[in-house]
C-alpha cells in the first residue's frame, strides 16, 4: 500500500486513540508487524503555543517506522502551523483528525464536528498540505455527524482535492460514537468516489473481520482500533492470515502477562512511574479482560503505586491459576 511517498509492508494499520497509541504501545504493534501506526491527537495550539506536554507527544522511535502523528484543530492557519512543527519533528504522515466524537472535543469545532463545515474542512485540509512540504498529509473522518447528515463521500472529495494522500473513514456517525454497529457500506461509497487509498475502520477485532472489510468495502487497508487495545497480537494475526489464510492461536495466559509486564516497563521508562503506573491502569484491565477474576485484578490495578505493585499482582496471579 502506498500513502504519497510512504510504501507500507501491509495494509494493517493502527488507529489513532487518545491515551493509548503513544510511543509505548505503537512500538508493541509494530513488533507485531503492523504496517502503519497512528499517534494520539495532538492539539494543534499546544503545538504553537510550545506546551512541553504536547511537544513529548511527538517523540517518534526510528523502530516504528512508518509513523502518522496526528493533529487537531479548528482553524486553517494554526493548523498549519502545527502541521510545520509535526513536519520538522520527522512525522513520516500527518494526519488530521476529524473524527473524534467526545464533548470537549467537538464543543470547540474540532474533531467530527468540522464533518459540519465541509468547506472549513477543505481550507484546514489545503492548508496543512501546504505547511507539510513533501509529508503525506491523511484525514481521518466519520460516516457523518447524524443519520440525518451522512457526508462522509463529501469529506472525501474535499480531502482528495484539497491534497490529501489518503483517507481513513470510520463507519460510524458523531451521534453512535462507539455504539452499535459501524456501517461499512459507507467505506464502499467513498472508495468508489475518490481516487486516493481510502482505509476502512470500525469493528475490525479478528483476522476473519479485516478480511471480509477489504473483501465487502474494497478498501486499500484497514484500520484497527479498540480490537488492538490490551491485544497488540491483532496485528501479527491479520497480517498472517492475509498472507497464508490460517488464524493463529490467540495468545496464552503467559503470554499475556508477558506483554502486559513489557509494556509497563516500557511505560515507566518512558513517562516516568508516577504517570506509567497510572496510565497503565487501563491496558491492564484490557489485557485481562476475560480473565479468571479479571473483576478482583481490575481492583489492583486501580490501587498499584508502584511498578513494583503491578509486578506483584501479575506474577502471583500467574502462580495462582498455574496451580489451579
Amino acid at each position: 500500500m502506498q500513502i504519497g511517498k510512504i510504501t507500507l509492508a501491509n495494509p494493517v494499520i493502527l488507529a489513532p486513540m487518545a491515551g493509548v497509541t503513544d510511543l509505548p504501545f505503537r512500538l508493541l504493534a509494530k513488533e507485531m508487524g503492523c504496517g502503519l501506526v497512528y499517534s494520539e491527537m495532538v492539539s494543534d495550539k499546544g503545538l504553537i503555543y510550545d506546551n512541553a506536554h504536547t511537544k513529548k507527544m511527538l517523540a517518534i522511535d526510528n523502530r516504528e517506522r512508518p509513523v502518522a502523528l496526528q493533529i487537531f484543530g479548528s482553524e486553517p492557519e494554526s493548523m498549519g502551523q502545527a502541521a510545520s512543527i509535526v513536519a520538522a519533528a520527522g512525522a513520516d504522515i500527518i494526519d488530521i483528525n476529524m473524527g473524534c466524537p467526545t464533548l470537549k472535543i467537538v464543543k470547540n469545532g474540532e474533531g467530527s464536528a468540522l464533518m459540519k463545515t465541509p468547506e472549513l474542512a477543505y481550507h484546514i485540509i489545503a492548508a496543512v498540505v501546504a505547511a507539510a512540504g513533501d509529508v503525506p498529509v491523511t484525514v481521518k473522518f466519520r460516516k457523518g455527524w447524524d443519520d440525518k447528515s451522512v457526508n462522509a463521500v463529501e469529506i472525501a472529495k474535499c480531502a482528495e482535492q484539497a491534497g490529501a494522500s489518503a483517507v481513513s473513514v470510520h463507519g460510524r456517525t458523531r451521534e453512535q460514537f462507539y455504539s452499535g454497529t459501524a456501517d461499512w457500506s459507507i467505506i464502499r461509497e467513498v472508495k468508489q468516489a475518490v481516487r486516493i487509498p481510502v482505509i476502512g475502520n470500525g469493528d475490525i477485532r479478528t483476522p476473519q473481520d479485516a478480511k471480509r472489510m477489504l473483501t465487502e468495502t474494497g478498501c486499500d487497508g484497514i484500520m484497527i482500533g479498540r480490537g488492538a487495545q490490551g491485544n497488540p497480537w491483532i496485528f501479527r494475526q491479520v497480517v498472517h492470515y492475509f498472507a497464508t489464510g490460517e488464524v493463529l492461536p490467540a495468545p496464552g495466559l503467559n503470554e499475556r502477562i508477558d506483554m502486559l509486564l513489557k509494556q509497563l516497563d516500557m511505560l515507566v521508562d518512558h513517562k516516568g512511574e508516577y504517570i506509567g503506573i497510572r496510565e497503565m491502569r487501563s491496558h491492564a484491565a484490557w489485557y485481562t479482560k476475560g480473565l479468571p477474576k479479571s473483576a478482583e485484578l481490575r481492583l489492583k490495578f486501580n490501587q498499584a503505586l508502584s511498578r513494583n505493585d503491578f509486578v506483584n499482582i501479575m506474577e502471583s496471579y500467574r502462580i495462582e491459576l498455574t496451580n489451579q
